[in-house]
């Protein structure tokens, strides 16, 4: 049922995208959506505006309006989407994590190196602001638990998208790919697979969506034995 009540709104004019009244939002109200903050569910905006003091271009502000009722728990599995239309899952709404510069947000640093959410190929956002000026890292998904200095030595600095080119489809991700290349102001590319031969699919894949995004971009390429080392 829907009632007059206060309820957050953006400025989508004045939004550059940092991400900092994402996570201000103990709600999860808010996501990065092709570049933006939004409101992707009025149910799940309290209208209290803690978020607000989080943006630092004034983009946004409390209004009063006719929307539907605030419901304080949403089921872990699904929240709204940013169209109104069907269920989402939470995990696949973009954020920032931690302090990354200029595209970080306040309130400390994060105990890890991993600076965005989400980070499976198949879910990150083709177009964000997390990806600008950044180098981005493609590591097969094994390359995490085999390598003792993932984070310190390959995560750090960079952007992460995880995939397995094995068991997942490749041109959905060549796809996704080459999208995020074109579509945003990345640095360079580092790209970590593990010795066996399936893996290095992932090396060629990434050498087509640089090849296909229509930038000179540098690759990186680090290879990972099954004893933990580099190779």
């Amino acid at each position: 049922m829907k009632r007059i009540r206060k309820m957050i709104e953006i400025d989508e004019s004045k939004c550059d995208g940092c991400g900092r009244c994402i996570n201000g939002c103990r709600e999860n109200a808010l996501a990065l959506v092709d570049g933006k903050a939004k409101l992707i569910g009025e149910s799940l905006c309290d209208g209290l505006g803690a978020c607000i003091g989080e943006c630092p271009r004034g983009a946004l502000k409390i209004v009063e309006r006719e929307a539907e009722e605030f419901i304080p728990e949403v089921p872990e599995a699904t929240s709204h989407s940013a169209e109104g239309g069907g269920f989402v899952c939470p995990g696949k709404l973009a954020r920032v994590i931690g302090n990354s510069g200029k595209n970080g947000v306040s309130g400390g640093a994060a105990q890890g190196e991993l600076r965005q959410w989400p980070i499976q190929l198949r879910l990150v956002p083709e177009k964000a602001p997390f990806w600008d000026d950044a180098e981005l890292l493609v590591a097969a998904d094994c390359t995490m638990a085999a390598y003792p200095e993932f984070q310190r030595e390959l995560l750090r600095n960079r952007r992460l998208v995880i995939a397995c080119p094995k068991l997942d489809d490749r041109n959905g991700y060549l796809e996704k790919l080459t999208a995020i290349l074109r579509e945003n102001r990345v640095a360079g590319v580092c790209v970590a697979y593990m010795e066996v031969p399936c893996c290095g699919g992932l090396l060629r894949l990434v050498h087509e969506a640089v090849a296909a995004c229509g930038k000179e971009l540098p690759i990186e390429e680090v290879k990972i034995s099954l004893e933990g080392g580099r190779i």
